[in-house]
């Protein structure tokens, strides 16, 4: 429809897998298998419920009949009693026990954390994609020298492949949060109205063991291990808080990623993929724009301040529970998961296209080479017998000589003439020149490489090596 408002996550960015995990169907499908397996645990424990009326809640899982509940909503305006009674609608003999003892919060924030973890499961696919493409990237150039920059001066040189490994090292960083985050998240269970479980208390005539048990088996049957160990009416909402955190991680490192990638692009380094038919500007038809390191930095900047959504949320809580919490829900978390899905998806295309152009990175590097190589120079003139006090004095002359000719003349660098033409040094230009091999100054660079991809990423692609790759599609 054409005539009202729809989320860009959805319509441009987003991909279909994150969508469904936050769809309708997935949220009220959840909600009638939590009210299965609580039907389902209560039989077991002795309540008076049949597998009857079991295998029918069973037998109506998915076929949600919306009108109905969305009709009913209109007069009660409540969305869990209005689903409810949709359901027993389909389910005649089972709608008296359904919903039995609980409260809104047992289907509502159980499902929460169920569509959560697995949110975060399906960012851990495209994560383990991306890792394997950067690596492989590292690997390539893990030789190739390149001049390294600090705040974005020019400075020792490293290599490209060495610098990949500074974004892949971040990354290894978030997939550690992010597997404590899933190993962490536990259902809510059947706690009741304020959390003490007093409803069900009394369906099983003050057997606490029962109650328990209850929570256990919800658990087990919702696939997870555990619940939360108390609560109010509502899980903590600390876990929004961290779960959002964790997704800005990922969203932190993405745009440190975008950020160095349109340097490169403007440098003529490195280039994004630019399609064959694709725009860069509506006015200026020759231009490159890094359009898509340009949105990661977008959607990256939302996700980021979006985690003050639920820090803020999780603060505000009274006592056991209050309702201004779930208006912001419905709007933070899901569009922090479709941000941040759409991010990686951009990420994996980016390097997946990368363009490497050796010849500039060699010439920019060369540019800068005489003023790194004069510690070289001057520890060969010092050999000779000169003297370092007054070799240091003259190259910082001559630099200060050759950086003026280059910043306010334009001209080449002319410090390796400069100081083979200097009888202090008592050196020519060809001994000069053999210090000027860019793989001279790049250090430990490719055998770190070769030891991070060995020692680290190598055990964590290992480790996820069952997961298969995303595939992401770029909609614009």
């Amino acid at each position: 429809m054409k005539d009202k408002y729809e989320s860009p996550l959805s319509t441009r960015y987003g991909d279909r897998e994150m969508q469904y995990v936050f769809s309708p169907d997935m949220k009220f499908s959840t909600w009638r298998k939590l009210w299965v397996a609580l039907a389902e645990s209560e039989m077991e424990l002795g309540l008076p419920i049949t597998k009857a009326q079991v295998d029918e809640m069973k037998s109506h899982i998915y076929d949600i009949n919306y009108d109905v509940a969305e009709k009913r909503e209109a007069e009660v305006r409540h969305d869990v009693m209005s689903h409810v009674y949709a359901y027993g609608v389909q389910c005649p003999t089972a709608a008296g026990i359904i919903h039995l003892g609980a409260t809104s919060c047992y289907v509502g924030d159980n499902t929460d954390i169920i569509i959560m973890t697995e949110g975060l499961k399906l960012i851990r696919k495209k994560a383990v994609t991306l890792i394997r493409h950067l690596s492989k990237f590292a690997d390539q150039y893990k030789d190739l020298p390149t001049l390294a920059f600090t705040h974005f001066q020019p400075a020792q040189p490293t290599t490209v492949g060495k610098r990949a490994t500074l974004w892949l090292y971040d990354l290894v960083v978030d997939m550690e949060e992010l597997e404590h985050r899933i190993d962490s998240m536990r259902l809510l269970g059947s706690k009741g109205t304020t959390g003490t479980q007093a409803s069900f208390l009394e369906l099983f005539d003050g057997d606490y063991e029962k109650v328990k048990q209850l929570d256990r088996k919800i658990a087990e049957k919702m696939g997870y291990s555990s619940v939360q160990p108390v609560s109010g009416q509502t899980y903590t909402r600390k876990v929004d808080s961290l779960v959002l955190c964790t997704l800005a991680n990922f969203a932190q490192s993405a745009m440190k990623f975008s950020g160095d990638i349109r340097l490169l692009q403007h440098l003529k380094e490195i280039e994004e993929p630019f399609e064959k038919k694709q725009i860069g500007s509506s006015a200026m038809a020759y231009k490159r724009n890094p359009m898509r390191s340009e949105r990661i930095s977008s959607l990256a900047r939302y996700v980021i301040v979006d985690t003050v959504n639920p820090a803020i949320t999780a603060s505000i809580q009274w006592f056991e529970r209050t309702l201004d919490d779930s208006a912001n829900k419905r709007l933070s978390i899901p569009e922090a998961f479709l941000a941040t899905d759409a991010i990686l998806n951009l990420y994996i295309n980016v390097v997946d296209g990368l363009v490497v152009y050796p010849k500039v990175i060699e010439k920019h590097l060369r540019e800068e080479l005489p003023f790194m190589a004069t510690e070289n120079i001057m520890m060969k003139a010092v050999k000779k017998g000169g003297n370092r006090q007054e070799l240091h004095e003259a190259i910082r002359e001559h630099s200060m000589a050759a950086g003026r000719r280059v910043k306010v003349d334009g001209l080449e660098n002319d410090l390796i003439k400069r100081i083979a033409e200097d009888p202090l040094f008592g050196v020519s230009e060809e001994e000069i020149s053999e210090e000027l091999s860019p793989k001279n100054f790049v250090g430990c660079a490719p055998m770190q490489v070769s030891d991070f991809l060995e020692n680290t990423i190598n055990p964590l692609l290992q480790k996820y090596k069952d997961i298969l790759p995303a595939d992401p599609k770029i909609n614009v």
